[in-house]
């Protein structure tokens, strides 16, 4: 029998923002009440009173609040090194036969540069590859012939040392992207090891990316 408080709760948990400005107490929850009743009453067969939806909501709200806090604001004040470097490009391939005889090529020479970004991933199609754009002209000699999907230019990227209790915090990283996304960071690529992510955002951005990711270590 579904009730009022596990609607309420499948609701909220269908909608990602909904849920995270709720956990933060900035829902007017009669206002959000409103919006809901119809649907609530539509799925009950039956008239609900405001005050139910509201009290459901306050009780959802403090128990999210309770673990977002708990948890998630917990890894965040340990955040490490943040690193910031501009002027990446980022490339995407088809997968070809020659295309790891072509990275291997690239990583020789690289390898005595010293000062050179370099990532790359693997999907089933595509390859990826971050680099310097002072290093485009070589990436197009070497992989001429190759597929170029994509090529995106005017990129920088911040890479941010995570406290190792970051791979067992469910949340955590939903938590950061949301964060940027309010502010309307178009993020291009996100590249990620146990301990660290990066990601890739535009130039333009870069700025307002950096102060969001700053300022997670100072969320009470």
């Amino acid at each position: 029998m579904t009730t009022i408080a596990s609607f309420v709760e499948n609701y909220i948990r269908s909608k990602p923002f909904l849920l995270s400005a709720l956990s933060q107490g900035i829902i007017n929850l009669t206002s959000l009440t409103r919006i809901m009743l119809p649907e609530i009453q539509e799925k009950l067969q039956k008239e609900v009173k405001q005050g139910a939806v509201v009290m459901a909501l306050k009780r959802l709200s403090e128990d999210l609040e309770f673990r977002t806090n708990h948890k998630i604001i917990k890894v965040l004040k340990d955040i490490g090194e943040i690193t910031v470097r501009s002027s990446l490009t980022d490339y995407t391939f088809s997968i070809s036969d020659s295309i790891l005889k072509k990275q291997e090529e690239l990583l020789s020479f690289i390898n005595v540069k010293k000062n050179v970004f370099y990532t790359s991933s693997r999907g089933v199609s595509e390859t990826n590859i971050v680099i310097n754009s002072s290093m485009d002209e070589l990436i197009k000699t070497i992989f001429k012939g190759e597929e170029i999907i994509e090529e995106k230019t005017d990129l920088s990227s911040i890479s941010i040392r995570m406290p190792e209790e970051n791979s067992s915090t469910p949340g955590l990283y939903y938590f950061i992207f949301q964060r940027l996304a309010w502010e309307g960071i178009v993020i291009w690529e996100v590249i990620s090891t146990s301990n660290e992510f990066t990601i890739l955002v535009s130039e333009n951005q870069i700025d307002t990316a950096f102060k969001v990711i700053k300022d997670l270590k100072k969320i009470n």
